[in-house]
């Protein structure tokens, strides 16, 4: 019995889930938090990315082990990113460990066009939670959404951590690896929101994480900052 709670104990620890409990189904997952990175320095693996090679429709977002890259799972193919000698490498295999991972499973999304009065990041936040109530998906709980379509310009980064630095910050996080602007360019987005979640998987200044990648596939990781372009597409679970 002392095993058994002392294994319970662990899995509690390491991974948590929450699922939005409206007539869809979708379920939000995590493991890792941010905070732990930030303020305890423990950049360790918490999960393996084989774990879920099987799982169809997988979308998931986060970072490699000991921050050394950017995980983009998109419709369970893996577009994951790491600095090796200054350059930017691709890794499309599940063989990484994720010291920060948040995903959910979608079988349907349903699009819905992006009005072109919608700009800025703070103003693209506030229209996806509403766009999730017109769209019956409690707000109250994480949920998923992708987009797509040409950004005006966006911000992006891949970390690549110095061994053994215990002193974390965001902007340290950004200029550890490669990083940049990029405009007039045709993406894909991975996000997660919630309002409930700062220092677990989104940063205390938004209620959005969110991932990129180019759709010549040249370029993913780490969102900083968009414009957004006309004509973008935002998709949700469909609830039907």
């Amino acid at each position: 019995m002392k095993h058994l709670f002392i294994l319970v104990l662990a899995i509690s620890i390491t991974s948590c889930k929450t699922e939005n409990k409206g007539p869809h189904k979708f379920k939000v997952e995590y493991n890792g938090a941010l905070k732990n990175m930030m303020h305890k320095g423990d950049i360790s693996a918490k999960v393996a990315l084989k774990v879920f090679e099987n799982v169809e429709h997988f979308y998931a977002l986060g970072a490699i082990e000991n921050l050394k890259g950017e995980i983009q799972i998109f419709d369970s193919k893996s577009f994951n990113t790491m600095v090796i000698d200054s350059t930017l490498n691709f890794d499309n295999s599940l063989n990484k460990k994720a010291t920060l991972l948040v995903y959910a499973s979608v079988n349907k999304w349903k699009s819905i066009n992006i009005p072109t009065t919608i700009v800025t990041y703070e103003e693209l936040e506030s229209y996806i939670e509403q766009a999730a109530k017109n769209n019956k998906i409690n707000t109250n709980e994480p949920f998923p959404f992708l987009m797509e379509g040409t950004l005006k310009s966006f911000d992006w980064h891949v970390i690549n951590w110095k061994d053994g630095d215990m002193v974390h910050s965001h902007e340290k996080h950004v200029n550890s690896g490669l990083n940049g602007t990029i405009e007039n360019e045709k993406v894909e987005l991975l996000g997660f929101y919630s309002d409930a979640h700062k220092a677990i998987f989104t940063h205390h200044t938004t209620n959005m994480h969110i991932h990129i990648k180019t759709v010549d596939n040249k370029i993913a990781g780490h969102l900083d900052g968009l414009t957004l372009g006309k004509g973008m597409i935002l998709k949700l679970p469909d609830t039907k």
